[in-house]
């Protein structure tokens, strides 16, 4: 099943490259009033806005808690693309459905792919993986990687508008030492938990940068992919089983809108607690504890260290 979206993806860098090329192909002309940015994730328009800072405006595709592995576009979604200017997409196989909406929208757009130019982790000995998927694109868990997504939407809104280079240059130079500074809070926040407690037990495959960068250890996972709509079956769950008692994992992270039933029953027979509400793939509304990428990795280290230390 997610070998077949896998190749679903390969078509759509086929169509992101072919645009990307066309655009690519035109001169850039200076910014005017009604130039249109789309980024695809919260996450990503919240990047890009605070590199465009006041000269334009970055409008989101996906809404607030969407699931980027189940999102079915509307034709309002369609509409936006097709008027877009410049679309931003995290890439390295994330956007499972881009391809069609790319299609059905038609029009040329310039694309900026915020993970451009990053490698896929390597895999630790005997650690949990999505089998199907050799490349994890999570790279925006950790913020030393995010600081490619910033200089890679520096570059692409320079390209589309040369005449605010000063302005996109000034302003993620300014956000980049803020993730800078988020880096090393987060490792102020993780110093408290002791080594033996950094284990971590997800319900998908998300956290794999932000272990190798503050050093937990992904012991187990409730689905071992990376997509929320792939489930488990009762043998990998027995053995997740298995593999939380013997590692005394103290708890069982949950994403955001995440059913929650089998945490329970996983926490019931092995005494782990289960900690719900994580943000990965999308912020929360403006009102909420992670309206920002940065408030967003803030947040959620802090949920991981009030359950392990």
């Amino acid at each position: 099943m997610f070998r077949a979206r896998g190749l679903v993806w390969v078509g759509c860098l086929l169509v992101v490259s072919a645009l990307a090329s066309a655009c690519a192909a035109n001169t850039p002309t200076p910014l005017q009033k009604g130039l249109r940015v789309v980024a695809i994730e919260s996450f990503l328009a919240d990047m890009a806005q605070n590199v465009a800072g006041d000269r334009l405006h970055v409008d989101t595709l996906m809404p607030i808690g969407a699931d980027p592995h189940g999102f079915e576009p509307t034709p309002q979604d369609v509409k936006k693309i097709a008027e877009s200017d410049v679309l931003i997409l995290n890439g390295a196989g994330f956007e499972e459905f881009l391809q069609k909406l790319v299609q059905n929208a038609g029009g040329e757009h310039q694309l900026i792919q915020a993970s451009k130019g990053l490698t896929s982790r390597a895999l630790k000995p005997n650690e949990p993986h999505d089998a199907d998927n050799p490349g994890d694109p999570h790279f925006w868990f950790d913020p030393t990687k995010a600081v490619t997504y910033v200089e890679n939407i520096r570059d692409g809104l320079t390209h589309a508008d040369p005449a605010g280079a000063a302005t996109y240059a000034q302003n993620a130079a300014a956000y980049i030492a803020k993730l800078n500074a988020l880096d090393e809070k987060i490792k102020q926040q993780v110093s408290v938990i002791p080594p033996a407690r950094r284990k971590l037990v997800t319900d998908h495959d998300t956290f794999g940068y932000f272990a190798d960068r503050y050093g937990f250890e992904i012991v187990g996972m409730i689905a071992p992919s990376f997509s929320t709509a792939d489930s488990s079956t009762a043998q990998q769950l027995a053995q997740l089983i298995d593999t939380i008692k013997a590692t005394n994992a103290p708890a069982i992270f949950l994403e955001q809108n995440a059913n929650p039933a089998l945490a329970a029953q996983l926490a019931r027979d092995t005494g782990a607690q289960v900690v719900t509400g994580l943000y990965t793939h999308s912020l929360s509304e403006p009102n909420g504890p992670a309206p920002t990428y940065i408030q967003m990795l803030e947040y959620d280290t802090q949920k991981i260290v009030d359950a392990l230390k």
